[in-house]
Formats: structure tokens, sequence, C-alpha cells
């Protein structure tokens, strides 16, 4: 199996990245730049040089203009509590774009259920509805203690909670429990597939 891992210089990504290539997983990773609204974090490439340490894989890094291909339409949303979900669906389309480009068949993700917004099961449900492709979720039932302790394990906390910037558009209180409907209207406003290409043309490779 070969697959793109969404890697955010977090705690939880390079854990989930880390699992799936020690089961025998290929992989690549995708961050998403999410400039100028947040700062694109410093820690991923330091991050992936400690995952091709740990997993003797090269796993290659691309780099795509999150910020200005899609967080710049998503900020204009006029159902603001939604924000977090769309960005998440955009993510993953990029990361399917990417993932059929280099011939891989799934996405990874290092969402852990309920431990924020964006993970929450009705959310996550609501995000997987905008690619085809499968989502594997290894961390999944795993708590926030858990994901540490693991993460101190192989050396990439230390990492991980290096300072970053906090997001310009996460609103006051995000929706723990987005509508398909809901998200279907505010991307029907917005011209999804090109949102896609442009952060796919913007890519870079580390």
């Amino acid at each position: 199996m070969k697959a793109v891992v969404l890697l955010s210089g977090g705690i939880d990504s390079p854990v989930a990245a880390y699992v799936m290539a020690r089961a025998g997983a290929e992989i690549i990773a995708l961050h998403m730049d999410g400039s100028p609204y947040f700062e694109s974090n410093p820690r991923v490439g330091k991050l992936a040089a400690r995952l091709r340490e740990l997993t003797g894989q090269p796993m290659p890094l691309f780099t795509a203009p999150h910020g200005k291909a899609n967080l710049s339409e998503i900020g204009k949303t006029e159902v603001p509590n939604i924000r977090c979900v769309l960005c998440k669906r955009f993510m993953m389309r990029t990361a399917e774009a990417l993932a059929r480009r280099e011939s891989c068949n799934a996405i990874i993700m290092g969402d852990s259920l309920g431990q924020v917004a964006s993970q929450t099961l009705r959310n996550m449900r609501a995000e997987q509805q905008a690619v085809g492709m499968p989502i594997i979720r290894p961390l999944v039932g795993f708590d926030k203690q858990q994901i540490v302790d693991m993460a101190k394990e192989i050396g990439t906390y230390g990492l991980s909670i290096e300072g970053a910037g906090p997001c310009g558009i996460v609103p006051a209180k995000p929706s723990v429990a987005a509508t398909l409907g809901k998200i279907l209207d505010a991307e029907a406003t917005m011209d999804v597939p090109g949102m896609v290409e442009r952060a796919m043309a913007g890519i870079r490779t580390s």
C-alpha cells in the first residue's frame, strides 16, 4: 500500500505516519501551508526528517498553498462555524489529488475521535464525503495521552510542540455536528475544482 499522510506538524499526524509505515505502508507526506492565515509550520521539515530516520523510507514532503488556494474562499462563508470542516474537506481533496498523481491508494490522517471539533464522528463523516479514496485513521481510538506517549517514544514529540501561530479563520464556536446540507450549500458558492487545481499547481517538494 502507498498512501499520502496529511502532515500538520502537530503531535498526532507524525505518529499516524509512523504507525502505518511500521505496518508496511509506503508513505508520502503532504503539508498544507495556511499562509497568510496561519504560519506554514516550521516543524514539518524536521518531523519529515525524523520519520525518514525512523522508517528508512525516502518519504518525500510536498507542501501545498492551502491558504491562498482554499482558506481565502473558506473565510468568506456565511456560516462561520463550519469553516473547520470545510478546511478539512479541502485538505482531503488536495491529498486525494496528490495521491492519484503519485499512484497512492489511501490517505492517512492523525484524527483521534472527539479530540477537537473537526474530529467528532458527525464531522468526520461530513469530511469524508468530500473524497472517494479510503481514509485511514490509525489513531482514531487512542486518547491524547496515548498519542503523546507514543510521540515521545519515537522522538517526534519535542519537535511537534515547538511554537506555531494560530489559524486566523477559526470561528469562535466551531460546529461539532456540521450537517452535510450546510456544507454543500457553502461549497456551492465556491469554485471547488478550481480551488483544488490551484492548490495542486502550487505544490512544492522538499
